[in-house]
């Protein structure tokens, strides 16, 4: 087995990310590969509106203006190859633009990119075969505004292989932008499953950027005094597929195992049959190891056969939104935002009978500083807030009654409460609904080209079309615990936790900051508990997803984000604050334990 290790940096989670990570990792990382994740479902639609309104849009442009303008010689002097999926719709607009900035800087590089993804001229064509929504089994929509395949790791590899400096993409998934360049350096093959698996999970960690080492940590108080300048994750991978997780040196943040087990379990759901396209992934028995300061040591990834679909994702208008919010001050501030927001819903819904226009497709009203997120879980004296925002969303199939709404919600500050002011000024704003589609399509029917300098180059395999399946994990030992009297503590004491979301599904992973209190959260954390912890919000069912190795769990809270995304009217429709909610609620702990480890 080679000792060669290849250093990976994942300087962007998002499209709006800071500039920093470029900046740190570029400069002082010593990275051999720096990754830029760019793409979001959303993000699509925004890119197939832009290029239809300039055949020279449609891609993302902060990856040309705050990445390779400025740092383009370094890139090229340190010869540090980078990999993007800031394609977008536009691949080769993203390549000329590239090219001009090249020249512009006097540096010769290799740009490849990797085509197919994008399946929009081919929306007919996938009605006709009867494409479904994997989770409903609605068929496709009759007008879509993007329609993209996921593509696997395998033509970046190939990009890279024809000596690309750089690779963009469109939509891939978004680990791949990291497995591409481990097979490319290790010559891993579409049957090694175990190791594509391992860089599945490199690539998982590392694509938030700084969020895997040491943004969003649950224990926010070890990691604030740097957070000007929290360092972003590196992967210093071997061939293997093990890998040390670090960060650049005299940066802030923290990595740690909790740090990285929290994004370890961030947005996935079965942790046992984590479906990518060239490999299903095993996490549950991946293992990290505290080998020095700010490096972790992980391993013990598995894979299998992948499955012959690739996923794909449609963007579609489901009708226009508008969300106006007012600040309320004063006693009884809570029951006064609340009754307000009932009346703004009443009069408005009752013009728009009026006027002939059908009712609101759905509403909600939240108000914020009276712990909505916590539902029945709120403190009593959380309503005895003084200081709340008054939240209230709509949407209507036309945007005539948005509209409506929007100019009776500003009209209504002088008839109703008293004590009421703008957060922001003038009028809330109507907006497009963009909602999601998701569909399983054969590889076959997905021709991938790979182009280096805008020259087709060979490509044995885009993704192996296997027959692989997810199959159940084998069930976990039921927990054992210490008998004897019990006392109430916050989950807090014993757990950290980072949430997100899978389409319309919540995720909630819980990590014990102990081994020693694995069994006392599992048999806490039924998924009737956290369902009920929820109550307000979660419609669906609750599944937990054990991962031994780490001992933690996943939860997977189906219905709980009223749809996700833009789609949402919820106050968070993304589920990043589900974990802060799970992490206040008590849980029994056996007595002579919590003193055996310090808890009281």
């Amino acid at each position: 087995m080679s000792d060669k290790v290849i250093k990976i940096g994942g300087a962007s989670g998002y499209w709006g990310d800071t500039a920093l990570g470029p900046k740190q990792l570029i400069s002082y990382g010593g990275v051999d590969y720096l990754i830029l994740d760019y793409l979001a479902e959303i993000t699509m639609s925004i890119l197939a509106k832009a290029r239809s309104r300039d055949p020279e849009a449609g891609y993302a442009t902060d990856f040309i203006e705050r990445v390779m303008k400025p740092w383009v010689r370094d890139i090229a002097d340190k010869r540090i190859k980078v990999i993007a999926n800031a394609g977008g719709v536009n691949l080769e607009a993203c390549r000329r633009a590239l090219e001009a900035v090249a020249e512009e800087a006097g540096v010769t590089l290799k740009i490849g990119t990797v085509e197919g993804d994008n399946l929009l001229e081919r929306a007919d064509e996938l009605r006709g075969k009867d494409l479904r929504e994997m989770e409903t089994g609605a068929p496709m929509p009759d007008k879509v505004m993007s329609v993209n395949a996921y593509l696997g790791a395998f033509p970046i590899a190939a990009a890279l292989d024809a000596g690309a400096d750089i690779v963009v993409t469109g939509r891939c998934v978004d680990s791949a932008l990291a497995v591409g360049p481990l097979i490319h350096e290790f010559g891993w093959k579409p049957e090694d499953y175990d190791r594509l698996a391992a860089g599945g999970l490199v690539g998982h960690l590392i694509e938030c950027g700084a969020q895997t080492s040491g943004g969003n940590f649950t224990d926010w108080e070890d990691t604030q005094a740097g957070w000007e300048n929290t360092g972003f994750p590196i992967a210093e991978v071997s061939a293997d597929g093990s890998f040390v997780l670090t960060k650049p040196p005299e940066t802030g943040g923290l990595v740690s195992v909790l740090t990285a087990g929290e994004q370890m379990l961030y947005e996935i759901g079965d942790a046992h049959s984590y479906v990518l396209p060239d490999v299903i992934c095993d996490f549950t028995r991946v293992t990290m190891e505290q080998v020095g300061e700010d490096r972790v040591l992980i391993k013990g990834a598995r894979g299998r056969e992948p499955t012959p679909t690739y996923k794909v994702s449609a963007t579609y208008m489901g009708g226009f939104t508008c969300i106006g919010s007012f600040v309320i001050v004063g006693r009884d501030a809570a029951a006064k935002a609340r009754r307000m927001g009932e009346a703004i819903r009443n009069r408005t819904s009752a013009m728009l009978e009026e006027e002939g226009l059908q009712a609101f497709t759905k509403s909600d009203l939240q108000v914020i500083g009276a712990e909505a997120m916590f539902g029945d879980q709120a403190r009593p004296e959380a309503r005895q807030a003084r200081e709340v925002v008054l939240r209230l969303g709509v949407h209507h199939p036309r945007k005539e009654g948005v509209e409506l709404f929007s100019k009776e919600f500003v009209g209504a500050a002088l008839s109703m409460s008293p004590a009421v002011t703008g957060v922001t000024p003038g009028r809330p704003r109507p907006s497009p609904v963009v909602s999601l589609f998701s569909g399983l399509i054969d590889k076959d029917q997905v021709p991938v080209t790979v182009k280096v300098g805008g020259e087709p180059v060979a490509l044995k395999v885009a993704s192996l079309r296997g027959q692989g399946q997810p199959q159940p994990a084998a069930p976990v030992a039921s927990p054992r615990l210490s008998e004897g009297r019990t006392t109430a503590l916050p989950l807090m004491d014993l757990a950290v936790a980072r949430s997100g979301d899978k389409g319309n599904y919540a995720n909630i992973g819980v990590i014990a900051r102990d081994s020693r209190y694995f069994d006392v959260i599992r048999a806490a954390l039924t998924p009737e508990r956290v369902k009920a912890c929820f109550s307000g919000l979660t419609r669906g069912e609750v599944t937990a997803y054990p991962l031994p190795g780490i001992h933690g769990i996943n939860f997977l809270l189906a219905e709980s984000l009223d749809g996700g995304g833009v789609s949402s009217l919820h106050l968070d429709p993304q589920g990043k604050t589900y974990s802060q909610v799970l992490l206040e609620l008590e849980i029994p702990v056996p007595e002579q334990d919590a003193r055996n480890w310090g808890l009281i």
